[in-house]
């Protein structure tokens, strides 16, 4: 183990094999060892720790670790006095942000949060929806609530809850009334140790990889042959903001072409290539893109 040693902390529960796949593409092999809660990372530099999104940022912000991962809701719940490096544009189904929504069963008479005044709002994320009712002025009671929020909504007036597709929402019975807060994923630091030029470099390096990683998600590299007298043709069919590279094949007659694509067109442009004159294409997933 190196002297100069990342304390890092990793989220588990719903986070975890999201951000666990997410450090892979970067290139941290993250496996976990006999004690489950540090597991073995292929950096000696790093010292990985599994921790609770929701407890991570008191933990960053009190020095015990260095850098963590964590939900812009939890640092908002935690009021934690912490450095935010990057937003990191993944969850645990999309890469959408999560939202957590004041939602109400379908069959109740709330239309809107002033409805709720005077009642009772069941949520795990207690801090952040006082201050959404108190800058309404909606004086009521919010109560916590130990997980599976969902079912309690009959057994109170209405729940603040975290959705990504609003699936669960749904499948309970609810509608949403409000949205109480946007959250994305984010990797923060420790105020100290963002001072430490060791672990700000590291952490700097960390977040430059894994928004790498994550651009690379909704992309793909395209290399393909084309004649020369074919090029003017086939790069009218390429998106007007790509400027691929172009390079001599042995042939003086060809050249070859590369270029990166977003992967949502690549089904329609791949064809059209292929009409256009194109050959030897080739389509591969990438690891990361740097921009």
């Amino acid at each position: 183990m190196s002297e100069k040693v990342l304390k890092l902390g990793i989220p588990t529960g719903s986070l975890q094999k999201a951000t666990v796949e997410l450090f892979g593409k970067a290139g941290f092999n993250i496996a976990d060892s006999g004690r489950s809660f540090q597991p073995r990372i292929n950096d000696e530099e790093i010292e990985a720790i599994y921790l609770r999104a929701q407890e991570m940022s008191r933990y960053v912000a009190d020095g015990a670790l260095d850098a963590g991962i964590t939900g812009y809701d939890w640092i908002m719940e935690n009021e934690s006095d912490v450095v935010e490096i990057a937003e990191l544009a993944y969850s645990k189904a999309t890469n959408k942000p999560a939202k957590w929504v004041l939602a109400v069963p379908n069959e109740s008479k709330v239309t809107k949060p002033r409805d709720l005044q005077g009642g009772i709002v069941a949520t795990e994320l207690i801090n952040v929806t006082k201050k959404y009712f108190a800058d309404k002025n909606i004086d009521l009671k919010v109560e916590f609530s130990w997980g599976a929020t969902e079912v309690k909504a009959s057994l109170v007036d209405a729940i603040v809850e975290l959705t990504e597709t609003g699936t669960s929402l749904q499948a309970n019975n609810l509608r949403v009334v409000d949205t109480v807060i946007t959250s994305t994923t984010r990797l923060i630091a420790n105020k100290k140790a963002w001072q430490d030029d060791f672990k700000r470099e590291k952490i700097e390096n960390i977040a430059i990889l894994l928004n790498a990683a994550i651009d690379a998600r909704n992309r793909v590299g395209l290399k393909m042959n084309v004649k020369k007298s074919d090029l003017e043709s086939i790069l009218k069919v390429l998106p007007a903001e790509k400027s691929p590279t172009i390079s001599n094949l042995a042939d003086p007659d060809y050249v070859a072409l590369e270029v990166i694509i977003d992967s949502k067109v690549e089904r329609s442009l791949v064809p059209a290539l292929k009409r256009a004159g194109a050959s030897g294409i080739i389509t591969y997933p990438l690891n990361k893109v740097i921009h």
